[in-house]
Parts: structure tokens; sequence; C-alpha cells
């Protein structure tokens, strides 16, 4: 009986390119003083300190809505 050997083949290997993330760019062009508490501590969420500060943020559903409940302070680019 004739003995077969098996050869592992070895598989290519293939490197994971990481899919570029979405982000989006949100800028506080008004003062959020005196706006409800709710939509101050919105802004500190979002990391706005000061008027005309810009950050770079993943473009998620908690971020677009988060955006979207203090537009009218916001500058929004894609």
């Amino acid at each position: 009986m004739a003995e077969e050997k098996k050869v592992a083949t070895k598989k290519p290997t293939t490197k994971k390119v990481a899919a570029k993330k979405n982000t989006v760019s949100v800028t506080l062009v008004k003062s959020f003083y005196g706006r409800l508490p709710s939509h101050r501590a919105t802004i500190t969420g979002l990391g706005l300190k000061r008027i005309n500060h810009t950050v770079e943020l993943l473009d998620t559903p908690e971020v677009r809505g988060m955006i979207n409940k203090v537009s009218y302070l916001l500058k929004v680019e894609d």
C-alpha cells in the first residue's frame, strides 16, 4: 500500500486594506452661551470649544443626530 503524502498548500497572504472612514467637518459659527442646557451639552459633546473652532468627526447616525439638534449654530462640510 503506497502512502500518499499530503502537501500543505500555502495560501497567499493578502493585506487587508482598511476602508476609508467617512468624516464630517463641523465648525461652530454662533455662540452657544444663553442656549438651552441640552444644546450646550451637545456642542461640548461634539468637541467644539469656541467660535470658528472646527473638528473632524466620524459620519455616524449618532453624530448626525447631534449636528441636527444644534444645526442653527454650526457649519457642516462633508
